[in-house]
């Protein structure tokens, strides 16, 4: 008979054909943060076709299902969110939607998630429950996981993992990580107001584009320098919007950007810091300043037990060579407030095609769709050894 990994292997290659007709169905209809309703929609049919039974959230965008009815209970989370950026592919499976693309491998996410379902639907009796969490709004601030976690989504859980995929891996290797795997990001918008006035007097007036260029240049450095060269912190302007006129000083200007650090403990106190800064230089050149703090997301702290489970199991699926270390990234994931509650870990998809990929959130970011099949059959195993293995 069969040992556990190769059945598992089997269902998931005979599942990953459909798993693939559904990630570029969803590609083709991308929708962005809390208008996830066709996307929402689409899962669930998929998921009772499979013969289970999905909870739709009340306002219809998001869900859940289970596989099982016996503890423990082990969760898997499948973000479902596109993002506004015109795809520029060329694929067969191009959006269709103008202005709209699943440039983060979400499509493949919660694809995976419902072959992973139908993998474990498929097995018969498991050691436990899998509970899938198809979650909106991962792009977003505040987040959709930050909305689940009010709810309950992850109540009883005795551990969770999700994918991110990564063109820098190829498809058919795992990376993974215990501890700390991405960063906080906020977003910061800052508004400078004077009096405005003739470029030819400037001694008149505040020169706002003066201070708005003092606090482009001079605040990441002074916040770097308040914070010391132990603890990382990447703060950059993305977009400075002032004035109509080459000889008019504007009465405002604004500026925006993100603040990204690798520390709980900095992620925390970087609100009054920058307001504190943003506050001492408007006030030398004698501009108003407002300030509008976005916090995001805490970084991602993988479960080391949780890792380890995973670990064992990408070695009887992929291999011994399939796992890849993977450093701690700049960007940032709101999977970190179930791991907030629950232990648990973010994993590292390959799914590279080649040595120079495309990077996620790019207009021509693509997956090799190979990466589905490992994906599903990874996921469905890790879900069944956490159940054996519980904390």
């Amino acid at each position: 008979m069969p040992d556990l990994a190769e059945r598992v292997a089997a269902q998931a290659r005979a599942i990953a054909p459909d798993a693939v007709r559904m990630r570029r169905d969803l590609h083709r209809h991308p929708e962005v943060a809390w208008t996830e309703r066709r996307t929402t929609y689409r899962i669930a049919e998929a998921l009772t076709k499979q013969g289970l039974e999905p909870r739709v959230r009340p306002d219809g965008i998001g869900l859940l299902v289970e596989v099982g009815s016996e503890a423990p209970i082990v969760g898997f989370r499948a973000d479902i969110d596109a993002l506004p950026i015109q795809e520029e592919t060329g694929a067969p499976y191009r959006s269709q939607v103008d202005g709209l693309m699943h440039a983060c491998g979400h499509d493949a996410h919660a694809a995976m998630a419902v072959g992973m379902a139908g993998t474990l639907a498929g097995l018969g009796d498991l050691p436990g429950t899998a509970r899938f969490l198809f979650q909106p709004a991962e792009e977003d601030i505040p987040s959709g996981a930050a909305r689940l976690v009010e709810e309950g989504a992850h109540h009883d859980l005795d551990a969770i993992f999700a994918y991110h995929v990564d063109p820098a891996i190829r498809a058919g290797f795992v990376g993974l990580r215990v501890g700390p795997i991405t960063s906080a990001a906020d977003k910061v918008h800052i508004r400078l107001t004077g009096p405005g006035g003739h470029t030819s007097r400037p001694d008149r007036t505040v020169d706002l584009i003066n201070v708005a260029a003092r606090v482009v240049t001079d605040l990441p450095t002074l916040l770097s320098e308040e914070l010391g060269p132990d603890r990382h912190l990447t703060f950059v302007f993305g977009r400075i919007a002032g004035g109509g006129a080459a000889n008019a000083i504007p009465s405002a200007v604004e500026i925006s950007g993100t603040a990204r650090v690798r520390e709980v403990d900095v992620w925390r106190e970087l609100p009054s810091l920058i307001e504190r800064y943003v506050g001492q230089i408007a006030a030398t050149y004698g501009a108003g300043m407002e300030l509008d703090y976005r916090q995001g997301s805490p970084p991602v702290d993988n479960d080391g037990h949780v890792i380890d489970v995973i670990r064992h199991a990408v070695t009887e699926i992929l291999g011994p060579d399939g796992v890849r270390p993977t450093p701690q990234s700049m960007g940032s994931e709101d999977f970190s407030w179930f791991l907030e509650a629950v232990p648990g870990a973010l994993v590292r998809l390959g799914v590279g095609m080649s040595d120079h990929p495309v990077d996620v959130h790019s207009p021509t970011f693509d997956l090799d769709e190979a990466a589905i099949e490992h994906g599903i059959a990874v996921g469905a195993l890790s879900l069944l050894r956490l159940m054996e293995r519980p904390r």
